[in-house]
């Protein structure tokens, strides 16, 4: 038998060694889980059995619960899958609440006890196998009841549909703007689909709920996973926390104002309480000034004269109320541009550098490139100084070489047979180099691919006379 973890209620899907004896212990992960679950915390605490709670809480489709009393003394634990009693015939739920906090939740809603069905027994699997068949119906049915309607040409929405767990009634949830005479479709309906017909009309924050979908702010939609009421919301929720009234940003995916708008309302009702009216004028020595913004982090108003109002000046709320009380007295305050202060310029560290453009280039570049360069020059100043010690070493030799040239007849001859020094300059290894390869030219000619194997040559064996 299911745990119930899956929305569908599929038998199929089953915990294995994790079912306790209070129920899946994945109820809340595994699958699709709950959508409006309740945790219990008093599941560890024993009650005495003459106060136990004989009601239990028990989830549907979609969002759809209800409370149901168990006459039978059934032991059920949450995620139990149960047949109740239904009209007509019989439904299939799972249990989503058990213990003392039904109570709560019954008195929360308003919910009498006197009104409450019966718990016929636990799903066998007859009542599972029926139920799911009708679940698979569902989608097949939606899409023909709008055809139908559409037939018809009736302005409305079919959202949902919902089949009891016997198969014996089906409901349609729709929506509309204006009041739909849907008498002609009940009929054509029940000769469609051979069951009974229940309809249904639901705002357009429920068909949402039903839907679901992603926010502008990247997670699931409040009103199908927690959200459990709809509280109004109006435009001066808005202006209260200085939005710009924009219908295409404050509007959700429902159409209407965005629920979470009523979140943060009464922080900023508190902050607001303090600070002087929007409306608030300053009799200035230069004219009047009005209040044109209004910051309630930073606690500041910013205000414009009447007849100039390109230029603004921001103040505090503890001088904005000096002045309006000076005002009070019939004095007149200074100019605004005189009573602006002098802001100290506070020096910011982008730590994770969002508004810096080149966060993504590599910053050692430029460093590498300095280090080559003072490689560079590095290795000249050392061949600078390679080089004087050079010169100084020959400079005897300079002297000595018109002399031996002047005795020579043959220079080439004896600058072949004169080893070569050690360390020269280079303007002095020209000529010994030219004078060398002049001497080797005519003895082999010198290959000039540097990249030709040089093969040593095999002279043949020599001859035994004696053999």
């Amino acid at each position: 038998m299911s745990c119930g973890c899956k929305t569908s209620g599929d038998s199929a899907h089953s915990c294995g060694p994790k079912k306790t004896a209070n129920g899946c212990e994945n109820v809340n992960t595994c699958g699709n889980s709950y959508k409006l679950s309740v945790f219990d915390w008093l599941s560890n605490i024993n009650n005495p059995a003459p106060n136990r709670c004989d009601f239990v809480e028990v989830r549907f489709k979609n969002d759809r619960k209800s409370f149901y009393k168990n006459v039978n003394n059934i032991p059920l634990h949450i995620g139990s899958v149960i047949t109740v009693e239904s009209s007509p015939g019989h439904d299939v739920g799972v249990v989503s609440l058990t213990g003392e906090l039904v109570k709560i939740q019954m008195k929360k809603k308003k919910f009498s006890e006197e009104s409450a069905l019966k718990i016929y027994r636990q799903a066998n699997q007859k009542d599972l196998e029926v139920w799911q068949e009708a679940r698979k119906k569902e989608d097949g049915v939606k899409l023909e009841a709008r055809k139908i309607a559409q037939r018809l040409g009736l302005e409305m929405k079919v959202t949902d549909v919902e089949y009891q767990g016997d198969s014996s009634k089906i409901t349609f949830y729709y929506t509309a703007d204006n009041r739909v005479d849907f008498r002609q479709l009940i009929k054509d309906y029940a000769g469609a689909f051979r069951t009974k017909i229940d309809m249904k009309q639901i705002g357009f924050r429920q068909e949402a709920a039903k839907v679901g979908g992603i926010g502008s702010c990247g997670r699931e939609l409040c009103c199908s996973t927690w959200l459990t009421d709809f509280r109004s919301v109006n435009t001066n929720v808005a202006r209260y926390q200085q939005l710009s009234i924009n219908p295409q940003k404050l509007a959700g995916q429902c159409g209407k104002l965005k629920c979470c708008l009523n979140y943060e309302l009464d922080s900023y009702l508190d902050a607001l309480s303090n600070f002087p009216s929007s409306s608030t004028t300053l009799e200035t020595e230069k004219g009047k000034a009005f209040c044109i913004k209004i910051d309630v982090f930073k606690k500041k108003m910013w205000f414009a004269y009447v007849d100039s109002s390109i230029a603004w000046y921001d103040f505090d709320i503890d001088l904005v109320k000096k002045l309006i009380s000076k005002n009070k007295r019939g004095e007149k305050t200074l100019p605004l541009e005189d009573l602006k202060q002098p802001e100290a310029s506070t020096h910011t560290i982008d730590l994770i550098q969002e508004n810096n453009v080149d966060r993504f280039e590599k910053k050692n570049r430029g460093n590498n490139r300095n280090r080559n360069n003072q490689s560079n020059q590095n290795k000249q100043n050392n061949n600078q100084q390679s080089q004087g010690q050079g010169q100084k070493r020959n400079r005897p030799e300079r002297q000595e070489r018109p002399e031996r040239s002047e005795k020579t007849e043959n220079p080439n001859a004896q600058s072949a047979n004169q080893p070569r020094p050690q360390k020269q300059h280079p303007q002095q290894k020209a000529p010994v180099e030219k004078a060398v390869n002049n001497s080797d030219a005519d003895k082999k000619p010198q290959s000039n691919n540097p990249n030709k194997k040089k093969f040593k040559k095999k002279y043949p064996p020599k001859k035994d006379n004696n053999a």
